[in-house]
């Protein structure tokens, strides 16, 4: 860029000093000549602002270029060097009564915190024992003020420390796509904003629901804030949806390999031709396609596309319209409630003293275990009993009814179940748990986890009457527990707020997704029985229309789908 007065050669960007004397000079003229304050369009407050129309007037009367387009050009110069940028982001330079700031002047949203002298983002790699980079100091450090557990009902054994650490929320092993990962979905240093004097909406929860209605209101032009304590995307993104079927696409794989095959005139001869399951790299694919995801669910994204205020730690409410995280109150006029949900463990003898895996710790799996037990037959449980026998693992399924799937119809069920069978799944069903418990409990998880059982009458009806009522007892590497979600409730003080609700039914709600509070809305897992991601979207964007625009779209009127496979 080389300015005149009388002309001037514009390039996409500008290149040597001089041209970047010439643009900082330019920028500092503006904010001297032009009108800079808060303005004010529809119901939005935009501070530090000035019109585009007077920006081109000022560069046209003070001979910094000779025409009003040509004004039009520099300002868009300056846009395209992140020196100016529409309110919302939405507008190129114009001469019009658009509202533009300087982005010096942009209140921050949030942000990661600098290293000092660097000024590069603190990152997950900077914690990691032995990657620190000041080695006098090498230790683990304590990485976040203390938090609510995620879900205090799973207890972890004595010895599951290196299966799912807190600092790291139960994310590992802390490889450069679980670094990746934690970056973008709970930065390890995190600024928060100032609280603004009241937002239009808090969304407490950056899940499905959360983010949906926290994206879709800030889009509209509304002053928001969204608090999450743990990990932006929620169980889609770390530990649901996204994982699950990169696995599911592993075992898709060997499926047609081991099953069918055949069908289509292939087989694998001598034993040189056997099939290797390297499920150390089968996990691996799994956590580099999460992270390469997470940067469409990243904090920063959200700070930047969405101008909304973004606040790590856990929220409770401290007034009915106040909620506060950390040391910052948020004065609201609407919120949504969408904390989501988390894994319901059953009240099994022994449980609670051996190291399970649920649905957010079998990712961290790197050693394909030998004999796998899966407690539970709901989708989640059928899904990774399948994927895992596929990958070569020895998969029993224990089931309490005679039913898998039991909100599907039977004969759906026995498809299912057949081809289950076919992939290698042997099933228990129709049992009564006794205790779990480790082979040796002075040597622990490493000897192994025994399930001891009980047939019920019913599925021991054809048996001998002696056995009907014996024992049984399994050996297995690794327990997973899949017996079902109840939604994320205790901690939020929501007595003070006056929202009703019940440990295992959620947040009461009515048919407009309002809580018992009426500026208060829920949306998602924590308070409907339809736990999907789907129905988390839907549910956002009837939160919107009714706290925003006074609409009545009412729930009950959604026609809900769903597919098990």
């Amino acid at each position: 860029l080389a300015l005149k007065k009388t002309s001037f050669t514009m390039t996409s960007q500008p290149h040597g000093d001089n041209d970047e004397k010439e643009l900082e000079d330019l920028t500092n003229r503006l904010k001297q000549g032009l009108e800079i304050k808060d303005r004010k369009y529809l119901l939005t407050n935009y501070p530090k602002c000035f019109v585009g129309s007077d920006a081109v007037t000022f560069m046209s009367k003070q001979g910094i270029a000779p025409t009003r387009v040509e004004a039009v050009n520099l300002g868009k110069l300056l846009l395209a060097a992140n020196i100016i940028r529409h309110v919302t982001k939405d507008h190129d330079f114009k001469d019009e009564n658009k509202f533009y700031r300087f982005t010096a002047d942009e209140p921050s949203h949030g942000s990661k915190e600098k290293k000092a002298g660097t000024n590069e983002d603190w990152s997950w790699s900077d914690f990691i024992p032995g990657k620190c980079s000041d080695k006098q100091k090498e230790r683990k450090y304590t990485l976040q003020p203390a938090t609510h557990p995620l879900n205090a009902d799973v207890q972890s054994a004595v010895d599951a420390v290196e299966l799912a650490p807190k600092d790291t929320f139960g994310i590992t092993p802390m490889d450069k796509y679980n670094q990746e990962l934690l970056d973008n979905v709970h930065p390890v240093k995190w600024v928060p904003p100032q609280p603004q004097p009241k937002y239009n909406l808090v969304a407490i929860g950056a899940g499905a629901a959360g983010l949906v209605s926290a994206a879709g209101t800030a889009g509209l032009g509304g002053r928001v804030a969204i608090i999450e304590e743990h990990m932006f995307g929620g169980d889609c993104l770390n530990f649901g949806c996204v994982p699950s079927k990169a696995i599911l696409r592993s075992a898709k794989v060997a499926y047609d390999v081991i099953v069918r095959a055949q069908e289509f005139g292939l087989e694998i001869e001598g034993g040189g031709g056997k099939l290797v399951m390297n499920f150390e790299k089968v996990m691996e694919r799994v956590r580099r396609i999460r992270s390469e995801i997470s940067h469409h669910d990243a904090c920063q994204r959200f700070t930047n596309v969405y101008n909304m205020d973004v606040y790590i730690g856990h929220a409770t409410f401290v007034s009915p319209d106040t909620v506060k995280v950390g040391e910052h109150e948020l004065k609201f006029a609407r919120c949504v409630i969408a904390t989501g949900a988390k894994a319901s463990v059953p009240p099994i003898a022994g449980l609670a003293d051996v190291r399970y895996l649920t649905n957010q710790t079998v990712w961290n799996l790197t050693t394909r275990p030998a004999r796998l037990a899966v407690i539970g037959a709901g989708p989640i449980g059928c899904e990774l009993a399948q994927a895992f026998a596929l990958l070569g693992c020895a998969v029993t399924l224990f089931n309490r009814s005679a039913q898998i799937l039991g909100k599907e119809d039977r004969d759906a069920a026995d498809v299912v179940q057949a081809s289950m069978q076919r992939c290698g799944v042997r099933f228990v069903t129709g049992i009564e748990f006794v205790r779990v418990g480790y082979k040796d409990a002075a040597v622990g998880h490493a000897s192994g986890i025994v399930v001891s059982i009980k047939r019920q009458a019913a599925a021991a009806a054809k048996e001998e009457e002696e056995e009907k009522a014996a024992e049984e007892s399994l050996e297995f590497d690794e327990v997973l527990v899949a017996t079902g979600r109840k939604p994320n409730v205790e901690g939020l003080n929501l007595e003070v707020a006056n929202v009703a609700y019940d440990t295992r039914a959620g947040i009461q709600v009515n048919d407009y997704l309002q809580t018992t509070n009426g500026n208060i809305y829920s949306a998602g897992d924590c308070c409907t029985r339809f736990q999907f991601t789907h129905m988390a979207d839907a549910m956002a964007r009837i939160v919107i229309r009714n706290a925003m625009f006074f609409a009545h779209s009412k729930v009950s009127d959604l026609l809900i789908p769903w597919c098990t496979y």
